[in-house]
């Protein structure tokens, strides 16, 4: 292993890391100095739920694509979120085994369910190139952040796929390619659309303890 890989996946990788936690412990304790309101108005419904409720309902929110017309009617768009985001969770934590676990990867099977879930993610993330090119609505509503984001994730997830078997018989160049992404991911992330997942719990909380307030998370189904 040449240093500047050396330096790649480890000093480089650390440096983002920190870079980016010391970027969320900023924006968090900006975000946690606003007090959500207080109810101005006596709580409804039937009594069979409250602000406790609501907000758990609504953080799983989530993992309950029926509770939403939009994934209820479009299940292959909400199977395509989860297969890009899990894929997303695979590629960052190779960044770790590869140079902390490396010898899981002599493992047959964990190289090729990684391969599967890593590939799988590009081609979500080519696919959603297209409808976000090819659909109208889509462009009309789209950043060049959105577009930016969607572009660096799936080239990622190509390199990130081509480094799973962690090998430099063909040279270091996919490693160091990969680990090189890795680092700009994290440094960037914090500073684009992709750190939605940051204010998710916050989002969901207010709007769950307001809906189990008001009577109404969780949804009531009339069969």
């Amino acid at each position: 292993m040449s240093e500047l890989l050396h330096f790649a996946e480890h000093q480089l990788q650390e440096g983002a890391l920190l870079f980016m936690a010391v970027v969320y412990t900023l924006r968090l304790t900006w975000l946690l100095r606003f007090k959500a309101g207080k109810e101005r108005q006596a709580a409804t419904g039937l009594g069979d739920t409250n602000p406790r409720k609501g907000f758990l309902y609504s953080w799983a929110n989530v993992a309950m694509p029926w509770a939403m017309e939009s994934t209820r009617k479009k299940l292959f768009i909400y199977v395509q979120f989860v297969i890009f985001h899990v894929g997303v969770v695979a590629a960052i934590g190779l960044s770790f085994v590869i140079p902390y676990g490396a010898h899981l990867l002599e493992i047959p099977w964990v190289v090729l369910a990684l391969q599967i879930i890593i590939g799988a993610a590009g081609l979500v993330g080519i696919m959603r190139i297209v409808r976000r090119v090819g659909d109208v609505y889509m462009r009309a509503i789209s950043s060049p952040d959105d577009f930016f984001s969607l572009f660096l994730l799936t080239s990622w997830f190509g390199f990130a796929f081509l480094a799973v078997p962690n090998s430099t018989a063909n040279g270091e160049w996919i490693l160091m390619t990969y680990f090189f992404m890795t680092a700009f991911f994290l440094m960037y992330v914090p500073f684009s659309k992709i750190s939605h997942y940051l204010y998710y719990p916050f989002t969901r909380y207010y709007l769950g303890k307001t809906m189990g307030h008001r009577g109404v998370f969780p949804i009531r189904r009339i069969s």
